[in-house]
């Protein structure tokens, strides 16, 4: 079991294969207990996997992870008592009351009189469910359905609950109501590793670890992220001379991409997001060369990055380091071709 200073969830060289896909490509991550952890990333990037290895419910290609010091492969059943696991699809018994969904999960953990029903009363409360025991969970609302797994998955107390994308097709209202429950729960103490692909949600965890293409590109909290990201933020609406915006975001980022001092260009939404080396003094160059290709400036002002922003910039830098990887393997392999001739 972990001590106050070990890991409570600690990976090594995780990795998943299906046929030739990787879907998961030499993972490290060393989760302290009481952590709000977040895995980071778009559809395909991994997380779903990861977190089905670390429930044990996967068995990794190779690698290994341990959770509360059991290994998930070798030791799995001794690990599941301990866990709460939501999963990305609601899992929940359609046909079943609230109440009903609460009773099934009480029984399966083996919970027993009194204490039962004031833990299952507290849940109730807790997820803001209590005025909603009657009704078939089949007939809730998106958000309801997945308060309701959360409680489920707390049932038995677990030392560790695994959330997989659990605000995915939730409504805005909901998807701040769940965080909220969320952060009573780490403020409790309970280790949560949750993945999600909203970059906002990200902002809200003490630690997050970015994955694209089943690889770890970054790991650490939200704020030591950003700072990643080289030289300072401008802001700005490009506009057409006819007054519009659209259409001109394409042409805009060519325009200041190639500037002096630019270091990146981003898009977001109808702003262009320019990345400098220094904001006061590549404003007017910025402006001026705009002007001159018939785009007007509006509401230029000097901004923080995003964790949007970040994860981006990351992802280019990814891309360049693996088409510069494939790139001397290419290389290496000519040279032992020509080698052997």
């Amino acid at each position: 079991m972990t001590t106050p200073n070990s890991f409570i969830i600690e990976t090594k060289d995780l990795v998943k294969k299906f046929g030739d896909t990787v879907a998961v490509d030499g993972l490290d991550l060393a989760i302290r207990p009481g952590e709000l952890f977040g895995l980071v990333g778009p559809d395909g990037a991994g997380k779903t996997t990861a977190i089905r290895m670390l429930v044990a419910i996967m068995n990794p290609t190779s690698g290994s992870a341990s959770v509360l010091g059991f290994d998930t492969k070798k030791e799995s059943e001794a690990i599941k008592p301990h866990i709460g696991y939501m999963a990305q699809q609601f899992s929940m018994y359609d046909d079943l009351s609230v109440m009903e969904n609460l009773n099934f999960f009480a029984d399966v953990f083996s919970l027993r009189g009194a204490a039962r029903r004031q833990r299952i009363d507290r849940l109730l409360a807790f997820a803001r469910l209590t005025e909603f025991g009657d009704r078939r969970a089949g007939h809730l609302s998106g958000g309801m359905k997945k308060k309701l797994a959360l409680a489920c998955a707390l049932i038995h107390e677990p030392d560790i609950l695994y959330l997989d994308e659990p605000t995915t097709g939730v409504d805005p209202v909901s998807r701040r109501e769940f965080w909220d429950i969320l952060t009573e729960l780490h403020i409790q103490g309970v280790t949560i590793l949750v993945s999600t692909p909203y970059m906002d949600e990200a902002e809200r965890c003490s630690r997050v670890g970015l994955m694209y293409r089943g690889r770890l590109i970054e790991c650490d909290a939200p704020a030591a992220i950003k700072d990643l990201i080289p030289g300072q933020l401008l802001e700005l609406k490009p506009v057409s001379d006819s007054g519009r915006s659209v259409g001109v975001l394409q042409r805009a980022k060519a325009v200041v991409a190639p500037l002096p001092g630019v270091l990146e260009v981003q898009t977001y939404g109808d702003l262009l997001h320019v990345f400098v080396d220094q904001a006061a003094a590549r404003q007017d160059a910025i402006i001026a060369a705009l002007n001159q290709a018939d785009i007007e400036v509006r509401n230029l002002r000097t901004t923080k990055p995003r964790m949007e922003e970040a994860y981006i910039s990351l992802v280019r830098r990814e891309e360049t380091l693996r088409r510069e990887e494939a790139q001397r393997r290419e290389q290496d392999q000519r040279s032992g071709e020509e080698d052997a001739a």
